[in-house]
């Protein structure tokens, strides 16, 4: 080549034309693997020094470096990306040059060998070339290594499809970790990532024929700023306001709309400076910066705003034109009925041209603009030629003493400072009209900041000068009839301006107080016309900025409505979603916007319409204002704008400002926008939009999360702060309905409330599996409003997982102190090791100085081995797209999980997310969400019974009883647990009855037949007394849970007291809702796990609901305030 390469492996985002200067020999076929659907790009890099020697340079497609490089791009060495990160290449070190062969499938630049796909992967390049890793592991070289790991590339941070539609991803973690046998491509992303409905709709978008129109920041921001900024107040309102305010309160006012509109227009440059901005304008900002329930509801009140804006500025110009049939005698009915007629014909007009298509719009746009500043600049010249003809009419060219007596304020009727900023603040309304179009501009991150702040500085200017030349050069009234001059003798008497002149406009004020005059800054709307230097330019004016802010906003309201609707926030609006041609345009919502302002126009007053819209734009620039200001807050790493002029403090202060502004123009009004703004967000609120936009306000939620964590960890607990943080073993949530309806009960914003499971099982652990099992049982609690957290974990067996959750679940402060565990009700049945490890999670949690509570329901917890297919969803669905959550299914799989040892369950059970063989991993992924058209199977007698049981606590508790025995002082958790669960809703209408032990030893004393007990523990008893010592002793050390002689008789005593409880529980409790009582404690190492068990048992059976409570005897409960 004939220089090293200067392009980085990050290829800049505007690339040239596909073909341009790019020589492709089509002719050749790519090596190694044939393309293919593959799910990430590669781009080939080859060997700088070594493999120039090796490949004959005739094999080249192309000659040279340069010309590998697309014409007008600039070269890259040295420099710097758009971005604020360098990007340097990574050269031989040899100095060698590059070698000048390229294999067919790309093309060589420098060092870096990129397919041409990824070439052109942002300008909508459609040659894509793909190695398919799933069927066939295809290494290439990357600078010098063998390896499919990807360069840095900028499409993938994108969130859109590349040009054929594939989403360009790089090789995830697994994919270049894992080992050879593992079947790599397990899942539908390799980054688990999943786009919701709206990032797929934008992806489409994204993904369609380019062609589409693009403006630069001067056409797209600029201009339409300025002519909708300018708009209808600027020639026929701005004179009425200095006649009423002065010039000094003018000034006022447009500096106080000038500083909201500049402290917005700030906030807006930093929110479009932060990541790519699409379509939209202030609801994509407000969206993706606030969340869908800000975003939606001032989404729809900004599109019904603009529409308004539409009638308002049709209104203004239909003023005009019947003023100009007025003063020639061509009035068609009455003046109000004309405005209505021209307004209705003006907007079908308008309506024609913005379905034309953006371009068309954009050419209007222009040409009014010229028309505009014309106007604008026969204004002032006409103010330096006073002309005789002219005086009559109030302007006498610039004159201290007329700009002395326009300097203070003169309101009349009913006009005040307030009344007259409301008229004036929708002429800065137009700050948005860029933004509003961000999806057809060019480049937004750069032509928002710059087309709107030098927008708002370049009308504020005009504004005030307009302000100041109308206040120094026109007096207030004037007749209009030449012949009102002053005589000699009454020269002295006179004191108004106009008597320097000559004039006598006394007659103007009616003796009633009332102003009869038609000329003047109070009276004639048209005063800049006499002005200026050729008033039919000045007309024009005002016809150029009437259109052309009712154009711009015509444009906007169906552009934003259309963004809200493809976010599918409010279900019903997906018709207006649609778009048309290659600029995807809002037809639908061209002739909605149309009926609003249809309907509006008939109104036909201007001083009417105004304050409505003003406050709809107010809220919106608040909460744009309030977007800056929580981002800030949330210190989330991705706040990063580009734009850096803004403060969070001066945006928080704008957004307070904004809400001022909006009560003093109009308190109801004010008050109206708050109640559909907020009854908006609630709506939104509760209906939930399955979107995630990384919205501030969860990275607030996470902020203020974290602090306050860290600051309840500094705080030393206090008896009457405790809470019940219970670590329930319920294995997957929805497999012991009863258990976890229970605990939340008395957990519900009250207590942490944790799901500890424990997956075992022979196999290699799948930790993958692990955390979308997490992601996807956290999804079913918060579907069915169960405040807790799933906590899966895997280990060896049941009591090391248990010992890992009791050690590490919680964050701080927030830790469980509670085991809770449900009752095993199959101990007889299965391998007494399986009770060996149940009763030692109960000394386990008593070592960690935990809570311990048992529960037992008799007709069982565990609901999970009840199939039920025909009535669930299919369970291989993506996490992400998750909607309902199956409660159970059979699985055939070598896997355990805590599920076994905690029920009478004998089938051996898995997550309803895993597949059902190996043989449909790879399609799961793909498969959407089913339900079968089956009605469910008949059930047994016992299932039946097992799943009425398992929703008892999700019901109402009717009269009943909470009984608590509190037989043993264990610090008060067996009184505070009944006492929160009687505090809800559910449990209010049950009464706590408790129960003490009596007199010393009257229970001992009160025995029954121990029969049904020995019979029971017969097949657990070692015997040691009828074997030799050796052989008893070996046995015991193999088999640790069986009952001695020696224990058996020291324990025999205890043994008959769990009997004769047992009878008076039946005795005095068996109709309760629930009983709660101590829990038998059995010493470490002394009590063998069947004795023990078969207390539990002997003590818990035949009755009603039983929770055995065992605090660790610290106190809960105190007499102290």
């Amino acid at each position: 080549m004939s220089a090293p390469s200067s392009t980085p492996p990050v290829q800049e985002e505007k690339q040239a034309p596909e073909n341009e200067g790019l020589a492709v020999d089509t002719g050749l076929e790519p090596a190694g693997p044939t393309p293919s659907s593959s799910r990430f790009q590669v781009d080939l890099v080859a060997e700088a020094a070594s493999a120039a020697d090796k490949t004959p340079s005739t094999d080249s497609t192309l000659a040279s470096g340069d010309k590998a490089t697309p014409e007008g791009s600039e070269p890259a060495a040295g420099g710097e990306a758009k971005g604020r990160f360098r990007v340097v290449n990574f050269m031989d070190p040899s100095g060698a040059s590059p070698p000048e062969v390229v294999p067919a499938e790309g093309f060589q630049n420098g060092d870096t060998v990129m397919s041409e796909g990824s070439l052109h992967s942002s300008t909508g390049g459609q040659h894509h070339y793909h190695y398919d890793t799933h069927t066939n592991t295809y290494y290439l070289r990357t600078f010098g290594h063998n390896t499919i790991d990807a360069v840095p590339n900028i499409d993938f941070y994108r969130q859109s499809a590349a040009p054929l539609g594939d989403k360009l991803i790089r090789p995830t973690l697994s994919e270049l970790h894992d080992e050879l046998d593992k079947e790599p491509f397990e899942d539908g992303f390799a980054n688990g990532d999943e786009l919701s409905p709206a990032e797929e709709a934008a992806a489409k978008e994204a993904a369609e024929p380019k062609g589409a129109v693009k403006f630069g920041w001067i056409k797209g921001v600029l201009v339409r700023c300025m002519l909708n900024i300018w708009g209808v107040m600027l020639f026929i309102r701005m004179s009425w306001i200095v006649g009423q305010a002065g010039i000094v309160l003018s000034c006022v006012i447009v500096l106080m709309a000038t500083v909201v509109t500049t402290i917005t227009g700030l906030s807006t440059s930093a929110i479009a400076t932060n990541g790519f901005v699409r379509g939209g304008g202030a609801y994509y900002l407000i969206s993706r910066s606030l969340g869908p329930e800000f975003g939606g509801s001032i989404g729809l009140i900004f599109a019904f705003a603009n529409a308004v804006a539409v009638a308002m500025y049709v209104v203004g110009f239909a003023e005009t034109v019947v003023e100009l049939l007025g003063s020639m005698d061509c009035i068609m009915t009455d003046e109000i009925n004309d405005i209505r007629i021209i307004g209705t014909i003006t907007i079908i007009l308008l309506l024609g041209i913005s379905m034309a298509g953006m371009e068309w719009e954009a050419k209007a746009q222009i040409f009014l603009l010229v028309v505009l500043i014309t106007a604008i600049f026969n204004y002032f010249i006409g103010s330096f030629i006073p002309l005789k003809s002219k005086e009559s009419h109030g302007f006498f060219g610039y004159d201290s003493v007329i700009m002395m007596e326009n300097m203070g304020p003169d309101f009349r009727g009913t006009e005040s400072f307030f009344s007259v900023f409301a008229i004036f603040f929708p002429a800065a309304t137009g700050i948005l009209a860029g933004a509003n179009i961000s999806g057809d501009l060019s480049d937004p991150q750069l032509a928002i900041p710059r087309g709107t702040l030098l927008a708002i500085l370049i009308t504020g200017i005009v504004y005030l000068g307009v302000a100041i030349s109308t206040g120094s050069c026109i007096v207030r009234d004037a007749t209009g009839n030449g012949n009102d001059t002053l005589s000699t003798q009454f020269m002295a008497n006179c004191t108004d301006a106009a008597c320097k002149f000559g004039y006598d406009f006394s007659y103007c004020k009616g003796d009633d107080g009332h102003y009869n005059c038609r000329y003047g800054l109070q009276n004639d709307f048209q005063v800049m016309s006499i002005v200026s230097g050729f008033s039919p330019i000045i007309t024009a004016g005002i016809f150029s900025a009437t259109l052309s802010s009712a154009l711009a906003s015509l444009v906007s309201a169906p552009k934003v409505f259309q963004a809200l609707c493809k976010d599918n926030i409010y279900p019903g609006l997906e018709m207006f979603a649609k778009g048309y041609g290659k600029n995807n345009e809002p037809l639908r919502g061209y002739i909605l916007t149309f009926c609003i302002a249809l309907a509006f126009i008939l109104i036909a007053q201007l001083n009417i319409i105004a304050p409505i819209i003003s406050n709809f734009f107010l809220a919106s620039y608040a909460l744009i204002n309030f977007s800056v200001f929580h981002a800030s807050l949330a210190n989330s790493p991705g706040w990063r704008p580009s734009f850096k002029f803004y403060n969070m403090w001066v945006s928080l202060a704008g957004a307070v400002l904004c809400c001022v502004v909006m009560f003093v123009i109009n308190w109801w009004a004010a008050l109206m926008t708050n109640v559909i703004v907020m009854g908006l967000y609630i709506y939104v609120s509760y209906k939930k939009p399955d979107v995630n936009w990384g919205s501030s306000t969860q990275a607030l939620t996470y902020h203020q999360a974290l602090t306050h964590s860290l600051h309840l960890s500094s705080v030393e607990d206090h008896i009457k702060n405790f809470r019940p943080q219970c670590l329930v073993m319920t294995g997957y949530p929805n497999s012991r309905p009863a258990l976890l309806h229970l605990v939340h009960a008395f957990t519900k914003n009250v207590g942490l409330m944790i799901c500890g499971h424990v997956r075992t099982g022979s196999r290699r652990p799948n930790f993958k599996e692990l955390s979308n099992d997490q992601t996807r049982y956290q999804r079913w609690l918060l579907k069915n409003e169960t405040k807790a957290f799933y906590t899966p974990v895997f280990a060896d067996d049941m009591r090391q997982g248990t010992q890992y959750l009791l050690q590490a679940a919680g964050l701080g402060r927030l830790r469980p102190n509670t085991l809770v565990i449900g009752y095993k009700s199959d101990w007889r049945d299965g391998d007494m090791m399986n009770v060996e490890t149940y009763i030692h999670m109960i000394h386990d949690a008593f070592d960690f100085q935990y809570g311990s509570v048992v529960f037992r329901l008799k007709e069982g917890l565990d609901v999970s081995h009840i199939s039920e297919q025909d009535d669930l969803l299919s369970s291989q669905e993506k996490t992400s797209g998750m909607k309902d959550v199956v409660v159970s299914i059979d699985m055939k799989d070598s896997d355990r999980d805590s599920s076994k040892p905690l029920s009478k369950a004998t089938s051996v059970q898995n997550s309803p997310a895993m597949q059902k063989d190996d043989d449909d991993e790879c399609k799961a992924a793909t498969k959407p969400l089913l339900k079968k058209d089956k009605s469910p199977q008949r059930l047994n007698v016992a299932d039946q019974r097992l799943l009425d049981a398992s929703q008892l606590f999700k019901r109402k508790q009717g009269k009943g009883t909470v009984d608590v025995w509190w037989l043993f002082d264990d610090g008060g958790l067996t009184l505070l647990i009944p006492y929160l669960l009687t505090n809800k809703k559910k449990w209010k209408d049950c009464k706590i009855r408790v129960f003490i032990g009596g007199k010393i030893n009257r229970i001992d004393h009160d025995r029954r037949a121990v029969t049904a007990f020995e019979e029971m523990i017969e097949p657990y008893r070692l015997k040691e007394d009828d074997m030799e010592q050796d052989t008893a002793e070996a046995q015991k050390a193999s088999e640790p849970w069986r009952i001695t002689d020696n224990e058996l008789e020291l324990y025999r005593a205890k043994t008959n007291r769990q009997i004769r409880l047992n009878e008076l529980l039946k005795e005095h409790s068996s109709t309760a809702n629930l009983i709660v009582m101590s829990m038998p404690l059995a010493r470490k190492g002394a009590v063998s796990s069947a004795l023990y068990m078969s207390w539990l048992e002997t003590l818990s059976k035949d009755l009603p609901p039983l929770l055995l409570v065992r605090g660790n005897h610290q106190s809960v409960l105190t007499f102290y305030s």
